[in-house]
């Protein structure tokens, strides 16, 4: 299914608006930047994905509304012409598979709009933190550790290691129609695994970079 000119033009816009975002996350200067405004995800251990949509919600003001539509429970992250959802992963990992949002709600924002949306960003992830500096500082930002720390240190499970820089490589703006399989929540994007050309067989996704 091809695009309307107004998607077409949506998009063009976010790809214009995706050159501001900047290229090097540094895991402390985006939590205070995420504290600072009062962003409401700042003290969750996995900050990559809450920064990326902290940085949407500035560099995409007055393209798509924010938040999005809602299919019952579940809430889109943005709207302009479609639904669309912001996801960031790590090309430097061992799973590739993308998990983005309720199958039942993106199968039912299809079939209203045409289109599912998704603004993927793509980059490396570091993890620095042999001595736990940065969970040290975060926990102490926090105001100590969290209920969900105290409970896996009394299952005894390891601590998992932070995720202290991401560097971001690309950009992708994905539209999905109806023709991609029924799991369309699931997204492998091949060029996150060997760095080639995506394929048609990918979810039908179409990319824009």
């Amino acid at each position: 299914m091809g695009v309307s000119g107004a998607l077409a033009r949506i998009i063009t816009r976010l790809t214009s608006a995706s050159r501001s975002m900047p290229t090097r996350w540094d895991a402390r200067e985006a939590i205070l930047a995420m504290k600072d405004a009062a962003y409401p995800h700042w003290r969750q251990m996995e900050w990559i994905g809450f920064y990326f949509q902290f940085l949407c919600e500035r560099a995409y003001k007055g393209i798509l509304e924010m938040p999005g539509k809602r299919y019952g429970r579940v809430e889109f992250d943005a709207f302009a012409e479609i639904c669309w959802d912001f996801k960031a992963h790590a090309a430097n990992t061992m799973r590739h598979d993308l998990i983005t949002n309720d199958s039942e709600a993106i199968a039912n924002a299809i079939q209203e709009y045409g289109h599912y949306g998704l603004i993927l960003a793509i980059g490396e992830v570091e993890y620095n933190d042999e001595e736990r500096t940065f969970k040290k500082w975060h926990d102490a930002l926090k105001g100590g550790r969290s209920n969900y720390e105290l409970a896996r240190i009394e299952r005894g499970a390891m601590s998992r290691r932070r995720k202290t820089e991401f560097v971001l490589k690309e950009i992708h703006i994905i539209h999905l129609d109806s023709s991609a399989p029924e799991r369309v929540q699931r997204i492998f994007p091949r060029r996150i695994q060997k760095r080639r050309r995506q394929t048609s067989a990918q979810e039908g996704a179409r990319q824009h970079p």
